[in-house]
């Protein structure tokens, strides 16, 4: 059990420095493959079965995860049905947060709201997430990016209040699953609600929460610095900062700029501000830089 715990500990990691990589959701499935042939050995308490269930919940929760950062949306899907049969059979509520909570997101990314706030209550109603602050926060926070899509921007503060307080109750716990304190913070709580007011809309409060997660992103955290960077260059577009939108946009480090969510990103931003200013300085300079840096790192 150790060893497996030290590979999730590595997988959790490397997700963390690239993200959304082929070799990752491979290597995470192999590994849940491992802790699947070490539950069939006879020996095997109860108690030893339930933790192996549990730690291939977590590296297939892992390979759904870089499937869906890598926008290989339907391998996502199928790791997401065994991910959580595998939970399910482990009695674990912290991994089948995680599950259920990605699997949220993966149905916002499919632009699927509905299902995406029915996946992520089966994540909020389990039993860790009204027993821990933090789990609820980022349950909340969640649930915010979604209705985030829906334009309903009353249901994102409501929705983004109840994750500040519930972070703000989440103090130090004995224990607490590696995947959620690697990742879950106020930086974080910060990108989710630049995500939510971004898709609503909201171009301002999305530039604050922007400005205030960058400011707070640990250093690691190279992939989900650089999407927030980018979402910040969309809410400034919004606002019709072409210049500081390009500036934003152009700071974003070319060795990351290749992760698939961020070079969408990037595409995306490339035809707004064409649809919004073609011909303008800005766009022109967009334009160039896009091109040589994309010719530069193909």
């Amino acid at each position: 059990m150790q060893q497996l715990q030290a590979r999730f500990t590595e997988v959790v990691a490397s997700d963390h420095r690239h993200g959304g990589r082929l070799s990752i959701e491979t290597r995470a499935g192999q590994l849940a493959d491992k802790a699947l042939a070490l539950q069939e050995h006879g020996t095997a308490t109860q108690r030893i079965r339930a933790q192996l269930y549990a730690s291939a919940a977590s590296f297939m929760s892992s390979a759904m995860w870089a499937a869906i950062d890598g926008r290989r949306f339907d391998a996502a899907l199928q790791h997401h049905q065994k991910a959580a049969s595998l939970a399910a059979m482990s009695g674990d509520s912290g991994i089948q947060f995680r599950i259920w909570s990605h699997a949220g997101s993966l149905y916002r990314h499919l632009s699927r709201p509905g299902d995406a706030l029915a996946a992520n209550d089966v994540a909020r109603n389990l039993p860790i997430a009204r027993r821990d602050p933090l789990f609820a926060s980022l349950g909340h926070a969640r649930h915010a990016a979604i209705h985030g899509l829906t334009g309903d921007t009353n249901a994102v503060r409501r929705s983004l209040g109840h994750a500040q307080d519930a972070l703000d109750r989440a103090g130090p716990a004995a224990t607490r699953p590696l995947w959620i304190t690697a990742f879950y913070d106020q930086s974080e709580l910060d990108s989710l609600a630049l995500a939510a007011h971004l898709a609503a809309g909201n171009w301002e409060d999305a530039e604050a929460h922007a400005h205030r997660s960058i400011a707070l992103r640990r250093g690691a955290m190279q992939r989900s610095h650089a999407i927030t960077t980018v979402r910040l260059a969309h809410a400034q577009l919004g606002q019709d900062a072409l210049e500081p939108a390009v500036a934003t946009a152009m700071s974003v480090p070319a060795e990351v700029s290749t992760h698939p969510r961020v070079t969408g990103m990037l595409s995306v931003f490339g035809t707004k501000l064409t649809d919004r200013a073609a011909g303008s300085g800005p766009a022109r300079t967009w334009a160039e830089y896009a091109h040589e840096t994309w010719r530069t790192t193909a």
